[in-house]
């Protein structure tokens, strides 16, 4: 199956981390999207993350209804289907979840990915992120702790932040200023209470200055280089090198420079969305801009349906994100990695 199961990702992510590479983590709001992040993984030969926000999974169920457990099931379901067509994989993530959020989004999804196991299949995600980064991290890893012991019981993986990413997402408000670099003792604090994999494996959000959305370069300072320095104090505490596996958030805008760091610094995964949106988007204004009398009735013509075929400017649309994607698989390390 082209979707990963829980051994597979499991080596998947090893796979990344002895290597030194990471995956392209592609959040997806709609069949479209989705198929364009499969076809760019599938032309880098790039196994790859597809992820469902809470905002994302409100969308995916309908604008109107805004049901997200619904919508992150009917995403799920979509990606095991479609996702047969292709010769890469895949794992199934959902992204951001504030502490308001988890009794509406991430618990109900435990909950059914757990019947499922009983069962004898599946969990429905290979991996949840709890972002506690708007609450103290004693409150953070509070949760953290509890939720670990569920994704482990299922074979899933937990995602969390420790620290702040700037800007906003999803409702959550990240600011700007010091707050948003994870120090040394807030690394301890996590391998402390969560343990380094012996209580089940988690993946960490450590952040370096990193801010949601896109910004020019110069207007952020992003510090890579930090997450050695936590990883390389904790390790010396836990006999273990880089004993994080890390995820890079806000990424939109860094320097290639800057991504090649934190990735040699053990990041394994890196979420990116902004600079897909525009890739996506971008294709269609140029469409729009060029046909504009044909995508219009105007004057009391009839405009020409070949330019207002929503599969006409869909498929441009796919491709722009298509590209993109290859072009993140490639900068991350993970093109031509996909040898199963």
């Amino acid at each position: 199956m082209p979707v990963v199961t829980s051994a597979e990702y499991q080596e998947m992510l090893n796979r990344a981390k002895t290597g030194a590479f990471a995956y392209p983590a592609i959040n997806v709001s709609s069949s479209q999207t989705l198929n364009a992040a499969l076809a760019g993984l599938q032309a880098a030969g790039s196994d790859g993350i597809l992820q469902v926000s809470t905002g994302g999974a409100d969308y995916w169920s309908g604008p109107t209804i805004k049901n997200r457990v619904s919508g992150a099931l009917g995403f799920a379901a979509f990606a095991r289907e479609v996702a047969k067509n292709y010769s890469i994989k895949v794992a199934l993530h959902t992204d951001h979840c504030a502490e308001d959020q988890l009794a509406g989004f991430v618990r109900p999804l435990l909950d059914l990915s757990a019947a499922q196991v009983k069962s004898g299949g599946q969990p429905i995600f290979n991996s949840h992120m709890w972002d506690g980064s708007a609450v103290p991290l004693a409150r953070n890893l509070e949760i953290a702790k509890e939720l670990l012991t569920k994704t482990n019981e299922i074979g899933a993986v937990l995602e969390i932040e420790v620290g702040v990413v700037g800007g906003e997402e999803d409702g959550v408000e990240g600011g700007m200023g010091e707050h948003l670099y994870t120090t040394v003792e807030d690394g301890m604090k996590t391998a402390q209470a969560l343990g380094l994999g012996e209580n089940g494996r988690y993946l960490a959000a450590l952040t370096f200055g990193n801010v949601h959305g896109v910004y020019k370069p110069g207007n952020v300072k992003l510090r890579p280089e930090l997450l050695a320095e936590i990883q390389t104090e904790v390790g010396k505490k836990y006999g273990k090198d880089k004993p994080f596996d890390l995820v890079f958030h806000g990424g939109s805008g860094s320097t290639s420079e800057e991504i090649a760091e934190a990735v040699r610094n053990g990041v394994i995964k890196m979420n990116i969305d902004t600079d897909l949106q525009y890739a996506f988007t971008r294709p269609i204004v140029d469409h729009m801009l060029k046909n504009y009398d044909g995508v219009l009735r105007i004057d009391g013509e009839v405009g020409d349906k070949k330019t207002y075929d929503p599969r006409n400017w869909g498929k441009l649309a796919e491709a722009g994100m298509s590209k993109r994607v290859a072009e993140a698989a490639s900068q991350l390390g993970s093109a031509g990695k996909s040898n199963w």
